[in-house]
C-alpha cells in the first residue's frame, strides 16, 4: 500500500512538472510573437542592441558557435544601421573569464568603432542583463541579440520590467550540445516565473552609464 502511494505521488509530481514546463514555454513563446526577427530587412531600428554574452571557447579549444553566431548577428545588425550602439552583457566572474571583453575585441576587429561598444561586466544571468540595460544603461527600448530561444526568454523578462524590446535572432546551433542547451532552456523558462514571483534582483547594479 505504501509503495502504491509513493508511486501515485511520483506520477502526480511528474505530471505537474511537465505541465509547469509546458505552460512556461507556451507563455514565453506566445509573448515573443511578432517581436523577433531573422533578417535586418524589416526589423525596427533601436538606439541600442543588447548582445547577450556566452563563452568564446569550448573546453576542447574550439570556438563556441553560440558565441560566433551572436557576434555575426550583432555585426550584421550594426552594419545594416539598425542599431547605433552595442551593449555587451556577460559574465566577468573571474580574472581569466571575461565574456564582454572577448566580444568587444572581436567586434572591433570586424570594424565596429570602439566608442560604439559598451560593456556590462555584471550580466551573470539573462535577468541581470535585461534589468541592467534599463537601470544602469538607461535604455527602455532595445534590440536583444542571441539565439531564438534565448531571445524569447529575454523578451518576456523585458516586458515584465517595462522595456520595449525586440529580438534579432542569431543563427541556431545543431548537434548534441544544442540538445543539452535546449533542455536547459526549458528549465530556465520555468525559472523566469520563479524569479518574477520572488522578485529576484540582479547580483549587482551600480552607477549609471550614459550612452551617447
Amino acid at each position: 500500500m505504501k509503495r502504491k502511494k509513493v508511486a501515485i505521488v511520483f506520477l502526480i509530481s511528474c505530471f505537474l512538472t511537465i505541465i509547469i514546463i509546458a505552460v512556461s514555454n507556451i507563455t514565453i513563446v506566445n509573448n515573443a510573437k511578432g517581436k523577433v526577427f531573422n533578417t535586418t530587412e524589416n526589423i525596427p531600428k533601436n538606439k541600442v542592441g543588447l548582445l547577450l554574452g556566452t563563452v568564446k571557447y569550448l573546453s576542447d579549444g574550439r570556438v563556441n558557435l553560440y558565441y560566433q553566431f551572436r557576434l555575426d548577428a550583432a555585426i550584421e545588425l550594426y552594419k545594416a544601421q539598425k542599431i547605433d550602439f552595442i551593449v555587451v552583457s556577460g559574465d566577468n566572474g573571474s580574472e581569466n573569464y571575461d565574456e564582454p571583453t572577448d566580444f568587444k575585441n572581436d567586434l572591433i576587429k570586424s570594424g565596429i568603432p570602439e566608442d560604439k561598444i559598451f560593456l556590462d561586466y555584471a550580466g551573470f544571468r539573462t535577468l541581470d542583463s535585461v534589468i541592467r540595460v534599463k537601470e544602469i544603461f538607461g535604455q527602455t527600448s532595445v534590440t536583444v541579440i542571441s539565439q531564438p530561444s534565448h531571445n524569447e526568454r529575454a523578451l518576456y523578462l523585458a516586458q515584465h520590467f517595462d522595456i520595449d524590446a525586440i529580438g534579432f535572432n542569431a543563427k541556431g546551433v545543431s548537434g548534441k550540445r544544442a540538445i543539452k542547451v535546449q533542455l536547459r532552456e526549458y528549465l530556465a523558462r520555468v525559472k523566469v516565473f520563479v524569479d518574477i514571483l520572488f522578485n529576484v534582483k540582479p547580483k549587482f547594479l551600480g552607477e549609471p552609464v550614459e550612452i551617447k
